[in-house]
């Protein structure tokens, strides 16, 4: 079994999901007592958060790059970022370390494309909804065609994301923003929903919505556990 080696803090609520996720699954293939191998370090998000207000992702691309060296010096075999919108970092990452890395948006792509879907609905932070990092690699990889919501809804699930879910806060009020954005994107043609921010399932669960969901931390941490158990 490989290492896997996680980047987390962003926030510390999804990274324990990524830990309870990953175990699950090994537990899951590989049954009887075992667990995965794994290292992970979490950043301070207050830091992230603060340098993604001031769009400095230069220095968010350093603070990643040495996450990325300290899981190598401690023995990963693999990067995984547990967060979406930190995934704007990836080339830095993959430029300046020499472990395989694991991304979300191309394990959620594949995900998709086993459910057959071609328009899906993209929820997360404004830096994956506007930016293009994501979803480049779901249209251009894969042939999928992703909706976001507008401007007003997009600052909506932005602002519940960082004033809410990665404080712990799960509000039934906000909970049903979500879901009335969620039934607009549908009424646009959108065939699943990514919930492309790992705190939204806190929110937001499979059995609240009619069409196919597309959890990408539980998704990514099957993802990794697949690479973590695949024999040399």
């Amino acid at each position: 079994m490989k290492t896997i080696g996680l980047i987390g803090g962003m926030s510390w609520e999804s990274s324990r999901l990524y830990y309870e996720l990953i175990n699950k699954q090994v537990k899951t293939v590989l049954g009887g007592f075992h667990s995965a191998k794994s290292v992970m370090i979490s950043v301070d998000f207050d830091e992230i958060a603060k340098l993604q207000s001031k769009n400095d992702w230069e220095s968010l691309n350093q603070l990643m790059v040495i996450a990325a060296k300290q899981l190598e010096n401690a023995g990963a075999d693999m990067v995984l970022v547990c967060a979406n919108t930190m995934h704007l970092c990836s080339k830095a990452i993959i430029k300046n370390s020499s472990l395989p890395f694991v991304h979300i948006a191309e394990a959620t792509g594949e995900a998709i494309k086993e459910n057959s879907l071609k328009k899906v609905a993209l929820l997360g932070t404004k830096f994956t909804m506007e930016k293009d990092f994501y979803k480049d690699i779901l249209t251009n990889d894969f042939g999928i065609e992703v909706l976001i919501p507008d401007l007003k809804s997009r600052d909506l699930v932005h602002d519940i994301i960082y004033k809410e879910l990665v404080l712990g806060k799960i509000n039934n009020a906000s909970k049903e923003i979500y879901l009335k954005i969620i039934n607009d994107l549908i009424s646009q043609g959108a065939e699943g929903i990514i919930l492309g921010c790992t705190e939204i399932p806190l929110l937001i669960s499979e059995e609240d919505v009619r069409v196919p969901i597309f959890n990408t931390a539980k998704i990514h941490a099957k993802k990794a556990v697949q690479f973590a158990l695949k024999k040399r």
